[in-house]
């Protein structure tokens, strides 16, 4: 996997849908302190897209045990009714993006490749659409017709608490640094991180909105020890850890998820804290 199937630039997508081969576009607009986009989406997106809701189209809030974290992964069948309304079949050109440096958007995308279809991430964002010339639209975004595609669930490799408690390699905390090193903690029930895990914040991975350039990323998860033993992503609750995975595909550099994450992991009180 190369940079190019992972991101495509605003350029790339103008092309595209001026000439006539428009992929389908998903708006994963969202924020932890305001997770419901629907309102911005509304007000100005890019033509033909469709609004995806993080929270209950890319999780499921009906698990009861906390430990699953608060963004737990929805279900195979539950996903796949999804990805058929979106109108999406195993051909379909997909391309997601959001306004938040791609922090949503990239759970969108590896929820997409864990059902076994592909996707790409707008670099930069609707910022970089409108950079490029790109207009907006307006309203309830497009009415696709429904598919009836058959989803490979688990194309993407997870991973549970007990794996994590053991993994073999560099396990990988998306959050902000304040939050792993246990000085804070404004969501979950306890403070602090993993043991063994290393800080390496989802935002660190963009510029201005966009993607660093392959050496930059390359030399920020050399320096983590991402490049030569497995990797493990995990963040708060399983979404900007997406973040950490699709920035590591850019290298080619494969990595798993824990998407319980830190808020799973923190309900457990058996499970042990550290922080620094």
């Amino acid at each position: 996997m190369t940079r190019a199937d992972v991101l495509i630039t605003a350029e790339e997508l103008l092309e595209k849908l001026t000439t006539g081969s428009a992929p389908r576009l998903l708006d994963v607009r969202w924020t932890l302190t305001k997770p419901d986009g629907r309102d911005d989406f509304a007000a100005g997106h890019i033509p033909g897209a469709v609004y995806v809701d993080l929270d209950t189209e890319l999780a499921d809030h009906s698990a009861t045990d906390p430990t699953a974290g608060r963004h737990p992964l929805p279900s195979p069948e539950r996903f796949e009714q999804q990805v058929r309304r979106w109108g999406i079949d195993a051909l379909t050109d997909v391309v997601v993006y959001d306004d938040n440096s791609a922090l949503g958007a990239a759970r969108a995308w590896w929820l997409l490749r864990w059902a076994g279809l592909n996707a790409r991430v707008l670099d930069g964002g609707l910022r970089a659409w409108l950079e490029a010339g790109g207009e907006l639209e307006t309203g309830p975004g497009a009415t696709v017709d429904p598919s009836t595609v058959t989803i490979s669930a688990g194309s993407l490799p997870v991973i549970d608490a007990d794996a994590a408690a053991a993994f073999d390699g560099v396990l990988l905390d998306a959050r902000a640094k304040e939050r792993f090193r246990g000085e804070v903690e404004p969501l979950d029930p306890r403070a602090g991180h993993i043991p063994g895990a290393k800080s390496a914040p989802a935002t660190d991975n963009t510029s201005g909105g966009r993607f660093l350039d392959d050496a930059a990323l390359r030399a920020r998860f050399a320096e983590l020890g991402a490049l030569e033993q497995p990797v493990g992503v995990y963040c708060g609750s399983g979404v900007t850890a997406c973040h950490n995975a699709l920035a590591l595909a850019t290298l080619g550099v494969d990595s798993v998820l824990y998407p319980a994450s830190w808020s799973g992991w923190s309900s457990d009180p058996a499970r042990p804290v550290e922080t620094e």
